[in-house]
């Protein structure tokens, strides 16, 4: 048999089998076609300014180190006139965040990026050590979570910067919304599913470029452009709720490959449910990309998910609208509001309309105010943030000296 030639540009051989779309792809046209979508991506939901300073959340891992990649490259390539600086953590894990940390070090010098670290240890006097000798295991991702999205706000203020680009990819998002849903938690789905977190009334707005990219492309273009990324996880990392939404999305992208962007597109067609919230998905709107990204989709070769037999969105509505008016399903029918007894005459009506249900009833108030938390002058919506509630319960709970 002859050996496959690439779907774009119908010369080279093939040599690789997109995980996205099994699309048959060469090197260099694999390469373009994943920084041309990462391009699309940005453009398209209006990521950037020109002359913005962005601080991309550098952990040393696939994601960031691909992040930090191709943003110098497209930078480069399309004059974007970003100031690009790199923004690590550390949470203070002996034996994991020491070597990555190295890794990030060796990055900062071969993309000529300043890097700049901020520590748990001086945040809040706790590492993350610390944390699991005295809470245990269990639930310790909560506090590193909390602790680390209020570090990378905290540093970028440090810093003069408005704006932090993080790793997250589709498989991330993809997960994310299954346990939300799982959770029957539509809030907290719409922010998941949202490109751009933060507005005007927050001081660091955060953004995720490679959210329509597949994980395990981010790994293939980590491979082919040689770059280092630190690959081993965290000690810490338990087998915990997002493990077990990770393994059926897997199973999903074995059977169907496109699984994973549908469930991202599915996130962000039941965000638009919530009220008040601002569009979550690709600002593109299905449009055709454009070119040399428009020569990609016409192979069947898709970005965000828009294009390549894709809408912007609405199935669902336009499926329950045309059901609705499909004779043959009139007769299954029920009107429930006739099955609902009426009061008698000259009794009153005691029957009240209840709220849908959601994680949690809404504030009498409408949608929360963004303060600054009392203690530690973090944006919150409430008197004490996340962190400080967490670090409040560590302290009582840490051992005491003694003299």
């Amino acid at each position: 048999m002859a050996p496959s030639l690439c779907a774009i540009c119908k010369t080279e051989r093939a040599y690789i089998k997109r995980p996205k779309n099994h699309a048959k792809l060469c090197r260099e046209c694999f390469i373009r076609v994943f920084e041309d979508e990462i391009h699309h991506t940005i453009t398209s939901s209006k990521l950037f300014y020109p002359g913005e300073k962005v601080a991309i959340g550098a952990s040393g891992g696939k994601d960031s180190t691909v992040l930090a990649s191709v943003l110098k490259t497209l930078n480069e390539r399309h004059g974007y006139g970003l100031d690009l600086v790199l923004l690590s953590i550390d949470e203070g894990i002996t034996g994991y965040r020491d070597d990555s940390l190295q890794t990030v070090k060796n990055n900062a010098v071969q993309y000529g990026m300043p890097l700049t670290i901020v520590g748990y240890k001086e945040l809040y006097d706790w590492t993350m050590d610390e944390v699991v000798q005295t809470i245990g295991k269990k639930g310790n991702c909560t506090y590193c979570g909390v602790f680390r999205r209020q570090a990378l706000d905290r540093g970028a203020k440090m810093l003069g910067i408005k704006h932090v680009v993080t790793g997250h990819n589709a498989d991330d998002v993809a997960e994310t919304v299954m346990m939300n849903l799982l959770r029957a938690d539509l809030s907290r789905l719409s922010r998941s599913t949202s490109i751009v977190t933060g507005d005007n009334r927050s001081e660091v707005k955060r953004s995720k470029p490679l959210k329509y990219a597949y994980e395990k492309e981010i790994v293939l273009y980590a491979f082919h452009k040689k770059l280092e990324y630190f690959s081993t996880e965290c000690i810490y990392s338990p087998e915990a709720f997002r493990g077990s939404a990770r393994g059926l999305i897997k199973q999903l992208e074995k059977v169907r490959p496109s699984a994973i962007l549908d469930i991202v597109r599915s996130g962000e067609d039941m965000a638009r449910l919530v009220p008040g919230e601002s569009p979550s998905s690709c600002g593109c709107k299905g449009q055709k990309a454009q070119a040399p990204v428009a020569a990609a989709v016409e192979e069947g070769i898709g970005g965000c998910g828009s294009t390549n037999g894709r809408t912007p969105g609405g199935e669902m509505a336009a499926l329950d609208k045309q059901l609705r008016e499909n004779e043959e399903y009139a007769e299954l029918e029920v009107d429930v509001t006739k099955t609902i007894l009426k009061p008698k005459q000259g009794e009153k009506e005691t029957q009240k309309e209840l709220p849908i249900r959601t994680a949690s009833a809404p504030s009498k108030g409408g949608r929360q105010v963004l303060g600054q938390c009392k203690r530690c002058g973090y944006m919150s919506s409430q008197e004490i943030c996340q962190a400080c509630t967490l670090l409040e319960g560590l302290n009582k709970n840490r051992p005491q000296i003694q003299i």
